[in-house]
């Protein structure tokens, strides 16, 4: 469907959807066609070279440092300083675009949001559409929602003040860092010269247009993260997105600013290159703690016994080689000027349930007392009630310094082979582990193909990268061999096609006994066929949103 001022070329292939004229005007489908004509074939040729990459890991190679860059990481450089908005993060609030989370993200007290178009959100075109006026309205001070209790949520006082001489603009005591898709994913409803565009590319595209002058006029800017990156490849074409972007909408350069997540086992053995790459547009790197292990089953899911992680529960930050990635990750941006920002905390506090809230609340703070300690600038939580504790951690180290990049950990030694040595990991699979990987992934898909990609399952805010994990640690037992610890008083279980089955069709039950009425028995049916076909078939696929995708109008 092109209507009369659609940009040559484009097609949108949906009804619209409400509010779709206002984020779709001729000027922001002309940057997204513009971009799309430009940079379109890069990405598909650094897609064609992840793919290449991976056939040379499963034939056997194992991930090094690049000798051909070794003189980036010899040299004296440095990243740009840390633009408006972006100096202290110490606490950092993460969710997607719907008018609540907007609001409550806003009202949190943390020093940024992450406005999330990927994991934690369902690629619906209605979401992508009103993400983006939840976004606008957000900035104009505008915004509101009443829930269907009768509910009202606006913005705090503190959050729609007006900094001085920005006429019409609002702006939030919470900067707005917003992630685009990944790479690897098509936008199916705007199609250019008859091809579909990368979501990444629409929802950069998109913000920039639309909050790009209102964030400059404010004293801030465009801030992005830099999901699923496994190259510095990859990370320069972000930078001539930006700089090109920058030219095309007129923003000063080193406007916009990217901070990349490290969350793939490739990238961890580029950070310094990646920073390099984005230099004037970096806003550091974040250790982006599950994906990165999703990202390990991926790439060694077929290097045997070496390669096979314990239960996902089991493998916490204190396990050697992620100990080892996050203090290089520390090292590497502090060397370079750049923040370091932790992980997800994703614990729901209960109302009530005091016991559970003590007992999880303590570990949130053994988490970020770990990372405030190797040196990270600040941290992630998934829900509001998170953020004091996380800000009063940071607080203990960080006093009133907005950082603690300084610091450089110049007494961090961290080779190739630590990366990935995950022998020394405590812990192994068991039945009870399969159990949990099968309940939270059936529960997952279920409400990503109902629209919702932030999930709570047994008190934890779940994300596409947990249903990942699920299937692909599953995948990888089941085509390794791997023998189960069984339940107290069984034996050890070998892992086939049968026995997961059989848990499927258990956990099917358990949740159909626990949810009584409210069981959507269509809606199970649907995430269980996308689970079985993610997680038994013979070939993997590299990501389950994309097979998930195609599932969805």
């Amino acid at each position: 469907m092109a209507g009369p001022n659609t940009p040559p070329g484009v097609e949108i292939v949906r009804p619209q959807v409400p509010g779709a004229e206002q984020i779709l005007t001729p000027e922001a489908l002309a940057l997204v066609a513009d971009l799309h004509r430009r940079f379109g074939v890069t990405r598909g040729d650094l897609l064609a070279r992840r793919a290449a990459r991976q056939r040379e890991l499963s034939t056997g190679a194992d991930p090094d440092f690049l000798p051909e860059t070794s003189d980036i990481r010899r040299g004296q450089w440095q990243v740009a300083p840390p633009a408006p908005g972006l100096v202290d993060r110490r606490v950092e609030i993460t969710g997607p675009t719907d008018r609540k989370m907007t609001i409550n993200a806003l009202n949190s007290g943390a020093k940024v949001w992450l406005a999330d178009f990927e994991d934690a959100n369902t690629p619906l075109w209605e979401n992508m559409i009103s993400g983006q006026l939840n976004l606008r309205d957000a900035l104009a001070g505008t915004i509101g929602f009443t829930s269907p209790e009768g509910k009202a949520y606006t913005l705090a006082a503190t959050a729609t003040t007006s900094p001085a001489g920005a006429t019409g603009a609002s702006t939030t005591t919470t900067t707005i860092v917003v992630r685009p898709r990944g790479w690897h994913l098509d936008e199916k409803h705007l199609l250019v010269d008859g091809e579909p565009v990368a979501g990444a590319i629409v929802d950069f595209a998109l913000y920039a247009v639309h909050c790009g002058r209102r964030q400059l006029d404010a004293g801030s800017g465009p801030y992005y993260y830099l999901p699923k990156t496994e190259s510095h490849l990859e990370a320069r074409l972000w930078n001539d997105i930006f700089t090109h972007t920058e030219d095309a909408l007129g923003f000063p350069r080193g406007a916009i600013r990217g901070t990349v997540l490290i969350e793939t086992i490739l990238a961890a053995f580029e950070m310094e290159e990646i920073l390099y790459e984005l230099r004037e547009h970096c806003a550091g790197l974040n250790a982006g703690r599950w994906d990165y292990l999703f990202s390990i089953i991926k790439k060694f899911r077929d290097r045997g016994e070496a390669f096979t992680l314990p239960d996902r529960n089991a493998v916490t930050m204190a396990a050697p080689f992620m100990t080892a990635y996050a203090e290089l990750l520390v090292r590497t941006c502090h060397r370079r000027g750049a923040h370091a920002i932790g992980g997800m905390a994703a614990f729901i506090p209960s109302r009530r349930d005091p016991a559970v809230n003590a007992t999880a609340l303590a570990k949130v703070r053994e988490d970020k007392t770990r990372e405030a300690g190797i040196g990270f600038d600040g941290s992630w939580v998934a829900h509001p009630d998170l953020v004091p504790v996380c800000r009063e951690v940071f607080d203990g180290v960080l006093g009133d310094r907005p950082n603690q990049i300084s610091r450089t950990r110049e007494d961090v030694t961290v080779d190739a082979a630590a990366l990935i040595d995950l022998t020394t990991t405590p812990g192994s699979p068991t039945l009870a582990g399969l159990r949990n990987n099968v309940s939270v992934a059936l529960q997952y898909l279920r409400a990503w193909l109902a629209g919702s990609g932030a999930v709570a399952i047994f008190n934890l805010m779940e994300d596409a990268a947990t249903a990942e994990i699920s299937r692909s640690q599953i995948w990888q037992w089941l085509h390794n061999g791997v023998v189960l610890v069984g339940d107290s008083g069984t034996a050890d279980v070998p892992v086939t096609r049968e026995l997961v089955e059989r848990v499927v069709a258990e956990e099917l039950e358990v949740l159909r006994a626990a949810l009584g009425e409210s069981y959507d028995a269509a809606g199970f049916a649907r995430a269980r066929d996308l689970f079985v076909e993610v997680a038994l078939a013979d070939d993997f696929a590299d990501f389950l949103t994309v097979p998930a995708y195609q599932r969805m109008p």
